[in-house]
């Protein structure tokens, strides 16, 4: 009877590893929390926070701290919990400071697509909403947060939509609605020329204001 040859099963691979380097990392994202976290609040604070941004030379007002917040998923403007601060470390892969300096260019350019810069956009809003049942920012805040947020991309727009905003007397506030159709306005809009702009379409009324006072302007020049 001829001879049949047993073939050596193949090793199972752990997955220990793996898990152990995960383990690992969450371990250090951790312990990173607690130098920087409010130890009687377990989370970190405004005071943390500049911390952190002292640690990682940059301004406490950089947009990439709100980029960073956005990354997390942050609820309250000037507080990280655990939660939040693990997973928006975990998904950087960052678990010490040197490794998170590294990321906030990649961090950047995450912003920067469509796709993300649009979600980012309207949670800089949510974010700085800051008191319970808020639905408005004030005009100086709403001014300082589009210089941040949308001035590196539309200058032109939102110093002109600024100027407007601080010169007008019939608005104390800007809500989401007008908040998210100003980025439609920058985006679809042709700037200063106004050509496309239709006062018919479902514009919010300030920007059929800011329209017609840069239109005032351009023909008073």
């Amino acid at each position: 009877m001829p001879r049949v040859s047993k073939r050596k099963s193949e090793p199972v691979r752990s997955s220990e590893p793996a898990a152990k380097k995960q383990t690992k990392e969450v371990e250090r994202i951790d312990s990173l929390f607690a130098s920087y976290a409010n130890a009687s609040l377990d989370l970190i604070d405004p005071e943390g926070i500049e911390k952190l941004c002292s640690d990682l030379s940059v301004e406490y007002t950089d947009v990439r701290i709100l980029m960073l917040a956005w990354k997390m998923n942050a609820k309250k403007q000037g507080y990280f919990t655990q939660d939040e601060w693990r997973a928006g470390l975990k998904s950087l892969h960052a678990d010490t400071v040197r490794k998170l300096k590294n990321k906030l260019p990649e961090l950047q350019k995450e912003v920067a697509k469509k796709e993300n810069f649009e979600d980012f956009y309207y949670f800089s809003f949510r974010y700085c909403l800051t008191e319970d049942k808020q639905k408005t920012l004030d005009i100086e805040s709403a001014c300082m947060l589009l210089d941040l947020v949308l001035g590196p991309y539309f200058r032109l727009q939102v110093d002109s939509f600024v100027e407007y905003l601080k010169i007008q007397k019939e608005y104390k506030a800007i809500n989401m609605d007008q908040w998210t159709n100003f980025l439609r306005f920058c985006q679809e809009i042709e700037f200063p020329d106004l050509v496309k702009y239709d006062a018919c379409q479902a514009w919010p009324l300030i920007l059929d204001n800011f329209v017609d006072w840069l239109r005032g302007k351009s023909t008073s020049a």
